[in-house]
């Protein structure tokens, strides 16, 4: 008798906690490729082919490795078609005793997980994923009696915890936070790297051959197909982040550049969220860097942060809300998702950008998602749930327990400020400040009111006005109602009117 052991697919470390102690005489390993979880939202076509490329490689490796691994592919003929129903073939094919499967990314998983020691009268053991460098009885712990959470003082934490850019125990550079320096809008004459590529092999073939066939439908272009399959290809991108990306990441993290979707950003959320490259290797690749002087402490502090800081946060506030997270809805919005977040068909020169470099990479950048796309759905009072399916398909790097915080908590305060101490809202100076998209726009930035004003300006005043009553007493916010309550009565109604007449020409 041996153990199955069961490989998720956003679970590809051989550092798993699920193959630790694994006799590769009796255990086996399943991995599967299923219908459910393909299609539970329909996934952007490359996230697809990444996922399950970077699978059948890692499963591949295993193989070299000595590991005994039950693979199903998606189209093999048997196929259950659901973990459950993959787990219950397993078991019949193999002699196995007990089963163990790392901590899963998502509730729905753990739910389903959850039931199997009942629905096949085995042992079941969920072992802690010990990738993350918090874990989840730890940040339950650190939250406990507070109100509200903020990030900023978690991170301190984790930097004291894991030695991170420390000196003599206090923070390099004497502040924990650089992130002041990491503003800059983008000048001309930047120049950008081309981002790391990798060239599809027979199995990455293969399997966009699949995807083609069987999700011809789904949102996105599927080629070009350049993603890191492997953790070989992963460590190259690293590699290639830290020595051509990093010393200006700092400076132009925020920046946005038509026609330049990676800007200098490190582009590894891909890999760190299905397990191909681990947290702290990238932390201390970064962290060196600065101690060899090849980039800024800026540069290398606000990269940390997102990973040691934000990355782990995020994980603990979804696990800690859940399960009722998606349903939060602060400001009760309603509205139905506006159809150019799939065809990009519309006047507002930095969305149509932004969608159309969505569809074309299945990514986008921090700034996009937050201020661009998020800023707009959140003005424009579209359903937390909507909006939280978009995202959870349209990026390659989205599972649910990094897209949740960041959209409901993030994005559109639906969580009322248990995430985050304001709402990220923003008329379009924003936007024209940090981008040139205001420069190839059929709407004018410098306008507030009319036909031909930038719909952000009034998005922004006619959402403070609609909520007022749930916002005035923010301290972040509440300085704006007094800039609100100098305008004049005409002003006010060409705001509501100007709004009101935007938003119905979305249906």
């Amino acid at each position: 008798m041996g153990t199955l052991r069961v490989i998720l697919g956003d679970q590809l470390s051989q550092t798993i906690t699920s193959l630790a102690g694994c006799d590769k005489s009796r255990d086996v390993i399943l991995m599967c490729e299923v219908w459910d979880e393909a299609t539970y939202v329909a996934h952007h076509k490359k996230k697809i082919a990444f996922l399950f490329s970077a699978m059948r490689h890692f499963a591949h490796n295993l193989q070299k490795a000595g590991y005994k691994v039950d693979y199903t592919k998606l189209d093999d003929g048997e196929n259950a078609g659901s973990f459950q129903g993959e787990v219950k073939r397993a078991i019949a094919r193999h002699s196995i005793d007990r089963i163990i499967i790392t901590h899963p990314g998502e509730y729905r998983v753990l739910q389903d997980i959850e039931t199997w020691q009942e629905t096949f009268g085995l042992p079941v053991e969920i072992r802690e994923d010990d990738r993350f460098l918090c874990g989840l009885d730890e940040f339950r712990d650190w939250a406990k009696g507070r109100k509200q959470l903020r990030m900023e003082f978690f991170y301190r934490e984790m930097r004291k915890k894991h030695g991170i850019l420390l000196e003599n125990g206090n923070p390099a550079g004497g502040q924990w936070n650089f992130d002041a320096e990491n503003r800059k809008p983008p000048k001309d004459g930047l120049d950008i790297p081309t981002p790391h590529q990798s060239r599809p092999d027979d199995i990455t073939s293969e399997v966009l051959d699949l995807v083609e066939a069987r999700f011809d439908s789904h949102f996105g272009d599927l080629h070009p197909f350049h993603f890191a399959v492997t953790r070989q290809q992963a460590l190259n991108a690293l590699d290639q982040f830290i020595t051509q990306r990093l010393s200006q990441f700092g400076d132009y993290q925020d920046a946005m550049i038509q026609n330049q979707p990676w800007m200098f950003h490190s582009h590894l959320a891909f890999y760190l969220n299905c397990g191909l490259l681990l947290p702290l290797e990238c932390i201390r690749a970064a962290e060196n860097a600065w101690h060899r002087g090849d980039a800024p402490l800026n540069a290398v502090e606000g990269f940390i942060r997102q990973i040691l800081g934000w990355r782990e946060y995020v994980r603990g506030v979804y696990w800690l809300k859940m399960p009722g997270y998606g349903d939060e809805n602060f400001f009760a919005a309603n509205a139905p998702l506006p159809e150019f977040y799939w065809s990009a068909n519309t006047k507002m020169n930095c969305l149509r950008q932004c969608v159309l470099e969505t569809r074309k990479n299945a990514y986008a950048h921090h700034i996009q998602r937050l201020m661009v796309l998020g800023n707009f759905a959140l003005l424009a009072g579209v359903s937390p749930a909507e909006v939280n399916e978009w995202f959870l398909i349209v990026y390659a790097d989205a599972f649910e327990w990094v897209e949740m915080p960041n959209v409901s908590g993030m994005i559109l305060f639906a969580d009322g400020g248990f995430l985050a101490s304001k709402p990220y809202a923003a008329g379009g100076g924003y936007i024209s400040k940090m981008s040139n998209y205001c420069d190839n726009c059929s709407y004018q930035v410098g306008k507030k009111n009319g036909p031909k004003a930038c719909p952000f300006n009034y998005l922004y005043w006619d959402f403070l006005a609609r909520n007022r009553a749930k916002l005035a007493d923010n301290q972040r916010v509440g300085m704006m109602y007094k800039t609100y309550d100098r305008m004049g009565d005409d002003k006010k109604q060409a705001i509501t009117d100007d709004a009101s007449r935007f938003l119905k020409s979305l249906s």
